[in-house]
């Protein structure tokens, strides 16, 4: 019988922080692909597009008038997902398959820059710094709302992942309930955390750090690795080495870390296939609901659907919509393959 190979027997991994599994094929990662080629985006940006929404100035879609912001800028969602009325509550018996209850809420977006032509790796770690500042306040201020028990921040960057416009942005919903994912995180953290009188997220990186496989950027406050259960190609998470359960809780020289670390990790992906890197990222941290949450590891995931070049991506389909989540390529390669690529950015060489 042959013995199991991790780096090259298909297997399945356990992610802690939700309990599902992930399928590991690593030998369909030489595959070739007859599949469909995205189309890259190579036509210039300019810093300034008097048709876009969310330039400094302009109108945008509902009539507002954005503000001649200088850095970072955030308003309220013209096409909010969530809205802040308050409806009566339709009280649904536990045992119908028809169980519905309504969701109160708040959406913003927030503009990373001025400049409608600079993504996040492009900007200063000081504008960086600005948009922490940003979602430092709007986490503290819709946190106290006393119907908001989680705001979620997160940035939807690309064409491929639905991004609407271009121009640097990111948005934050913030709701009464806790979202799905982070309902199954929240279930998991706690329930370590009461076993163990420890940190899930804290001991996972401890033993990150030791094995140094999957780490691909690491500072003095922040890690950027590539999780032992990552689903998406080029998955990565930033994790705070320090016991910080949410953004609110930066000292001034990990706001300088995080602001780094970011700059540094989507300027990998962008130098990867020498392309403006498209993800979904989000923030993970502790609910609003003002309870202590000390099982909370603040941490950022990143989703990007790029497989093998700038116009091959991963597609979550058939077996992953059946049955589970599958890869093929190692979170060990793609993270020596992330941890390789330079820290200058390509436009810039």
């Amino acid at each position: 019988m042959k013995k199991f190979d991790i780096y090259e027997d298909p297997h399945r991994r356990f992610n802690p922080l939700i309990k599902e599994w992930v399928l590991v094929s690593p030998h369909r990662s030489k595959r070739p692909w007859q599949g469909q080629n995205e189309v890259v985006a190579t036509n210039t940006l300019p810093a300034y597009d008097p048709e876009c929404y969310l330039c400094p100035g302009n109108v945008r879609a509902n009539g507002a008038i954005n503000d001649q912001y200088e850095n970072s800028f955030v308003f309220e969602n013209d096409f909010a997902a969530l809205k802040q009325e308050e409806i009566d509550q339709e009280v649904v018996e536990e045992n119908t398959f028809f169980r519905a209850k309504s969701e109160r809420g708040i959406s913003r977006v927030v503009c990373f820059s001025p400049n409608h032509n600079l993504t996040l790796p492009e900007l200063e770690v000081s504008d960086i710094e600005n948009v922490i500042t940003a979602w430092q306040r709007e986490y503290t201020n819709l946190g106290a709302i006393d119907y908001i028990n989680h705001v979620q921040i997160f940035e939807n960057k690309g064409s491929v992942m639905g991004c609407s416009n271009p121009h640097p942005h990111g948005q934050i919903w913030a709701q009464s309930s806790l979202p799905t994912q982070v309902e199954k995180t929240q279930n998991s953290l706690s329930e370590y955390f009461e076993k163990n009188k420890s940190n899930l997220l804290l001991d996972y990186l401890k033993q990150e750090l030791e094995l140094k496989e999957r780490i691909v950027i690491e500072n003095d406050h922040f890690v950027a690795l590539v999780p032992f259960w990552a689903i998406w190609p080029f998955e990565t998470m930033i994790v705070a080495k320090r016991h910080v359960t949410k953004i609110t809780n930066f000292e001034a020289v990990e706001k300088t870390a995080f602001a780094t670390i970011l700059k540094q990790l989507t300027t990998k992906y962008d130098n990867l296939f020498n392309t403006s890197f498209p993800y979904s990222s989000g923030i993970h941290q502790a609910p609003t609901d003002g309870n202590e949450h000390p099982e909370w590891q603040f941490h950022v995931h990143f989703y990007p659907p790029l497989l093998r070049s700038a116009t091959v991506k991963k597609f979550m389909v058939g077996y992953e919509m059946m049955g589970e989540s599958q890869r093929d390529i190692t979170p060990e390669k793609s993270a020596e393959t992330l941890r390789d690529c330079s820290d200058i950015h390509y436009k810039n060489r």
